[in-house]
């Protein structure tokens, strides 16, 4: 006998296709970026979006690219891996610092500051672009890697999250034993309470990395050096050449391509290599005692 689909089904199903179109979604600019940077220039406009062709230049690409202009491209790659690390270490360090000290200690005005924490997180970053770059002025910092780090340093969703992971995490229990054996605060917050907060702590960091990897408008009014540019201004210089101009420059599309290609693998290679720090935080943090 044939059964009768009941609502719970119905709502699975629905809930299936929902998240198979929200996949087709996030997979398919990818593919077309994958496919794309296997075709040569010309192939670009005259042959079907998403599917290969049959001359394959992704090697050809690969190597023009990385050789285009004295091999500028390898130096903003070099340049963007530097800022990205750089930022995203450090702010994951005064996320966890501020966020624990919020959570664990009690002082006049904790909860004002917090408050400010909270209402900076509406700000956007592109507001506050041009009144840093007046202000690195002043100091002589624009056009140097300090005036792409230091903006990045500063996470206030960072510490927020640490603030929220910290408060649960780290038992006030292991705090006063800890206290009671004569450890230090600082020997206490990074002997004891980094080991609890691996998870956030990776959270933040993989943000803090894709944002400042990302990240565009700022480094585009910082900097004006070409060897200090990232991949995103580099590469929107690449294309606004191809774009405006003519004959070889044209041929810049196919290497805009494989280089918004090239630049996504990092990004990849670092949520599956810190995933699985992640996911077995997350499974001893659920774990009660």
């Amino acid at each position: 006998m044939s059964r009768t689909a009941s609502p719970t089904d119905r709502r699975s199903n629905l809930l299936t296709l929902g998240m198979l179109a929200l996949l087709l979604y996030f997979l398919l600019p990818l593919f077309w970026l994958v496919v794309s940077a296997t075709k040569t220039t010309s192939d670009l406009f005259s042959t079907f979006g998403l599917w290969f062709s049959g001359d394959f230049s992704l090697l050809r690409n690969i190597h023009d690219t990385f050789t285009y202009d004295g091999g500028v491209y390898g130096r903003w790659m070099l340049n963007t891996l530097a800022y990205s690390v750089v930022s995203a270490g450090g702010a994951t360090l005064l996320a966890a610092l501020g966020g624990y000290g919020f959570a664990k200690f009690r002082f006049r005005g904790n909860n004002a500051l917090f408050g400010l924490v909270l209402g900076s997180i509406m700000v956007p970053t592109t507001a506050l672009a041009i009144p840093t770059y007046l202000l690195f002025s002043k100091f002589g910092l624009v056009n140097t890697p300090w005036a792409i780090i230091l903006p990045s340093l500063v996470s206030p969703f960072g510490l927020y999250l640490m603030r929220v992971y910290a408060q649960d995490a780290v038992a006030d229990a292991t705090l006063e034993a800890a206290r009671l054996d004569g450890a230090g605060e600082l020997r206490i917050f990074f002997q004891v309470v980094l080991r609890s907060l691996a998870p956030g702590l990776v959270t933040v960091l993989l943000f803090t990395l894709v944002a400042t990897w990302n990240n565009y408008f700022l480094p585009l009014i910082m900097l004006n050096d070409p060897k200090l540019y990232p991949i995103t201004v580099g590469l929107s210089a690449w294309s606004s050449q191809a774009v405006g101009g003519s004959g070889s420059s044209a041929e810049l599309l196919a290497l805009v391509v494989t280089g918004s290609l090239l630049s996504v693998i990092p990004l990849i290679a670092a949520f599956l290599m810190l995933q699985r720090y992640w996911q077995s935080g997350l499974t001893t943090g659920g774990v009660k005692e």
